[in-house]
């Protein structure tokens, strides 16, 4: 270390101040008290020039250095506020920009010039750089007091985040972006909240997101600001009193919903019962209409089976006559009307006696139905007990293979 850095310490701290690119203000603040005291009780017993004399050449120097000193303090503190950030004056003739930001540079404060990430040339006193950060950034917002559509005051707090799309509106079209985002976007939650009432937010918090996302971002977008996304961190009446009242408003709300449930719920049985007596008295009804065409068809077929089987007896009893009255013409040759006329006779006598052998044989029974006069004689005797009781003695001698004449037999 030479002479003059041991004489003029606080010019080599200026030194290490600027000789670095980083925009860190931790160096501002790297000399503790206690060294600075030292420092200074250097400065004035060490020299070896007289203490007036030497304070008085040094004190152009200490000035000149404050006043280096000063504005990069001043751009460091708007480095943590801003995303737009100023870069102040430095001895070196480099200037670097990070990735992930883009820096704007004026010339005598006038024709900016967009950079990219990379090493850029700063000169001093002609050039000021402002970088901007690109990435999505966010602002909190505080609790606001505000009322939904319904009168309910209510404390609404949030995070908005955003993305700076156009650096130079960022950069030239607004003062303090910050600062106005934040106005902005207080503006809006209290406009956008008097559009929903309490129910609404507390239901569906993504639709008071989206609104006041969708209007937030449309007041910021003339200063190259994109709104990505807003989020309701906190959403809760202003007061106890307030809470009590919604606390009973949601409990009558919960008993009417209750009643109506219940009403409901009878409705549905009532309805049920209807449509189960409806469908059951349909059945019956589906249930007789069945039994009346199965009835209906029964009654047809047994007709038409009764039909064909008087046909098939016809043609039989029709055949039986022809073969009979062939048989009685058998000597003559021809069949006349005569034979057919007695072969018919014959057969219904024998159907008769059929007949006739059936009722005898009923167990107990006594009364007994004859057929006309000719049949049995033209006698009064057809009308006698005896008579009858002479018929019924042959009846049951045929059956046991005896022989009696005609009108005991018959």
């Amino acid at each position: 270390m030479s002479v003059e850095d041991k004489e003029r310490p606080w010019e080599r701290d200026s030194e290490v101040l600027y000789a670095s690119d980083r925009q860190e203000p931790c160096h501002l603040h790297s000399r503790s008290p206690a060294e600075q005291e030292l420092n200074s009780h250097y400065l004035l017993s060490s020299h070896p020039k007289p203490y007036k004399e030497s304070w008085i050449q040094e004190v152009p120097s200490i000035y000149m250095n404050t006043l280096r000193v000063l504005p990069r303090l001043s751009a460091s503190r708007t480095l943590l506020k801003s995303p737009v950030k100023a870069i102040g004056a430095r001895r070196t003739f480099f200037t670097i920009i990070q990735q992930g930001q883009e820096g704007w540079r004026l010339s005598f404060g006038r024709n900016p010039t967009q950079l990219k990430p990379g090493i850029a040339l700063n000169i001093p006193v002609y050039h000021e750089i402002r970088t901007v950060d690109l990435r999505e950034s966010s602002i909190s917002i505080p609790d606001l007091h505000g009322y939904t559509i319904d009168n309910v005051p209510v404390t609404l707090s949030g995070s908005l985040f955003f993305r700076i799309t156009d650096g130079y509106k960022a950069c030239f079209q607004v003062s303090d972006l910050y600062d106005n985002i934040r106005n902005a976007g207080t503006s809006s939650m209290r406009a956008v909240l008097g559009t929903f009432s309490y129910d609404q937010v507390i239901g569906d918090r993504n639709e008071l997101n989206k609104q006041l996302n969708n209007v937030i971002g449309g007041s910021i977008k003339n200063w190259g600001v994109e709104g990505t996304r807003f989020e309701v961190q906190q959403f809760k009446p202003a007061n106890r009193e307030v809470e009590r009242q919604l606390e009973l408003q949601m409990e009558a709300e919960r008993n009417r919903r209750k009643q109506l449930l219940d009403t409901q719920a009878q409705i549905n049985v009532a309805e049920g019962h209807k449509q189960r007596v409806i469908l059951e008295s349909e059945g019956l009804l589906q249930a007789k209409a069945n039994e009346a065409e199965a009835n209906y068809t029964t009654v047809v077929r047994n007709a038409e089976a009764r039909q064909q089987q008087s046909i098939l007896e016809a043609a039989a009893f029709a055949k039986q006559v022809g073969e009979v009255a062939q048989s009685i013409a058998a000597d003559k040759g021809n069949i006349t009307a005569e034979d057919r006329q007695r072969a018919l006779e014959a057969l219904v006598e024998l159907r008769r006696l059929e007949q006739l052998k059936a009722i005898a044989s009923g167990k107990g029974n006594s009364t007994y139905f004859f057929g006309d006069l000719a049949s049995m004689g033209g006698s009064p005797a057809a009308y006698n007990i005896d008579f009858a009781q002479n018929r019924k003695h042959g009846l049951e001698t045929l059956e046991s293979g005896g022989k009696v004449d005609r009108f005991t037999a018959v």
